[in-house]
Order: structure tokens, then sequence, then C-alpha cells
């Protein structure tokens, strides 16, 4: 106790998380793949709060999930996210032959051809399975690949964060005020752009996004990739990344491109833009909502959700 004492609270944090990602390097695989079981079932009855707001969702994806089924997916949704966090800690020691191993795409001549359009390429993404697996899997395929990541409070774990994802070849843009410069630069590179869409994180106490029917309720949704596929020419192609049940196992599927083109006002030509997105996204989110890691209110109707703009 006397050594703790010595870091402040956030420094705790971070000395956390570099030691399970310490262990997470050397630990096999199956036995990791048991302990996002484990942990991740605790976690689903500790956190009450994240739980009720998980239930929400999966019943928004699925309205027949109830009682024990809903019980079910609410743990797996948990063991899901912490699955997600131990395969992200040991990516930068994993060869690229392990990263393959396992691995199955559908749609990647979308990708392709984007690159060979030679104006960048948006992955629009929602919150779902082994994202960060599907990326270090495109870096080696050799593509550039640049994530644009919300900025943590705890600005030691933000940085420790950064630092990982580019070891394993990330360039990572920070959601600020110059994240926008910065990403129409990585797309003029004809870099691949790696967009979450499905959560608008309130800047300042307000949700700056656009307007959206998602899941039968009105919400905001993050604005940025109708709108640099509009500014920039580059393709904006849904993605999702799946965790399948064998160790180290996923599915990326890479939907078509969304149609872009002007019609109207660029706010107009945003708005009806990310509407094609959102369908997209929830074909792709359907396909296993309890792979969805969206523990926050999202819609105004979800206790805690602060309205903002909306």
């Amino acid at each position: 106790m006397a050594y703790l004492k010595k870091f402040q609270p956030g420094e705790i944090v971070v000395v956390g998380y570099k030691c399970a990602s310490s262990l997470a390097r050397v630990t096999p695989a199956p036995i990791l793949a048991g302990a996002s079981f484990a942990v991740g079932g605790s976690l689903s009855i500790l956190m009450s709060e994240n739980r009720s707001m998980v239930k929400r969702h999966l019943q928004r994806v699925d309205p027949s999930l109830k009682g024990s089924a809903l019980n079910r997916a609410t743990q797996h949704a948990f063991q899901s996210y912490m699955r997600y966090y131990l395969e992200t800690f040991r990516l930068p020691s994993l060869s690229h032959q392990q990263i393959s191993a396992g691995h199955r795409v559908e749609g990647f001549e979308h990708i392709e051809h984007s690159a060979a359009q030679g104006k960048g390429t948006i992955l629009a993404l929602p919150h779902m399975g082994g994202w960060e697996w599907s990326g270090r899997w495109l870096i080696d395929q050799g593509f550039q690949l640049t994530a644009v990541v919300e900025r943590l409070e705890n600005t030691q774990l933000f940085e420790w964060f950064v630092d990982l994802r580019s070891r394993y070849g990330v360039n990572v843009i920070a959601l600020d005020d110059n994240a926008g410069t910065a990403v129409a630069r990585a797309l003029r590179s004809n870099d691949v752009v790696s967009l979450l869409c499905d959560r608008d994180i309130p800047k300042d106490g307000k949700r700056t996004g656009v307007e959206v029917e998602f899941f039968g309720e009105t919400t905001t949704v993050p604005a940025g990739p109708a709108f640099f596929a509009l500014r920039t020419g580059a393709a904006l192609l849904p993605m999702a990344t799946f965790f399948t049940p064998e160790v180290d196992g996923h599915t990326i599927i890479v939907r078509p491109a969304i149609p872009v083109e002007r019609q109207g006002s660029l706010r107009d030509d945003v708005s009806r833009i990310t509407q094609l997105l959102m369908l997209e996204i929830e074909n792709l989110i359907r396909r296993a909502p309890e792979q969805w890691h969206l523990f926050q209110p999202n819609w105004p109707s979800d206790p805690g959700f602060s309205r903002g703009n909306v």
C-alpha cells in the first residue's frame, strides 16, 4: 500500500493497463480466451449501470431478446469487450502469420478498388468485435492505416494507447480541433482512414453530429465519414470485424461503397449520406449484436443521455 501511495489515481490505472498488457503478451492465447470469458462475465455482474445500458441497446437491435436470452447476450457483450482489450494488448508482438491465421475477409476488393483510385479510403465502422485486429491485418497487407480516436480524460493512458497502436503501425489522430486537417492530409496521401461512426461523442456537453434514424429512434452520429467523403472523393466503405469462436478467429466484412455525390447543400448531403451509412451499420450490428461494445447512453430516451443539440 505504501508503494501505491506514490502514484496518483490516474497513474495507478496506467500501471494496471501496462501490467495487463505485459501479461497478455506472454500468456498463451487459449488461456487468454478463457480469461476474457471469466473476467468479462464477472464485470457483467459488477457493472450494473453499464449492464442495464447494454440490455437496452441489445433490445433495440433485437426486440425479441428477453429473459435468460437477454441475460446471456449481455454477458457475452462484456466478454467480447474483454476479448477486444486482451487481443489489442498482444498486437505489437504478433507475427504476420499469427495475425492471418483464422482470419477471413469478405469484400476486400472494395478496399483494393478504392486504393487504386488514389483518393484515400474511409472505413466507417461501429464499436464491434476486434476492430483493432483488422487494422493490424490491413497494415500487414501493405496499407497505411490512420485511425481517429477519442481523447481520454486520463492523458497518460491516452498516450500509452497511442504508443501501443503506433507500435503495430497505426497513425493515430486524436479527436480534437485539429483532427479534420489531419484526416484530410491522410486521405490526400491515399491512406485508409478508420472512423468509428456509431457514437456521437459530446464536446463541451453538446453533441455536434448529424441527426439520423438509428435503430428506430432519432439520435446524432458523427458527420465526419460523409463530410470527408464529399470533400475529398474518398470511397466511404461500411465495415465491421466480428469475433469467431476459434482462438484469435475473426471475420472482416467490408460493404460496397456508399454512393457519395452532391445533390444539394453540403449539410443536406451529409445528412442524406450519413443516413445511408447508418442503415448499413445497422445491418452489420444485427449480425452479432452481442459483440457491439456500446455501453454508454446513445439515444435521447436512454437514462443519462446528454441531449446537447438533439
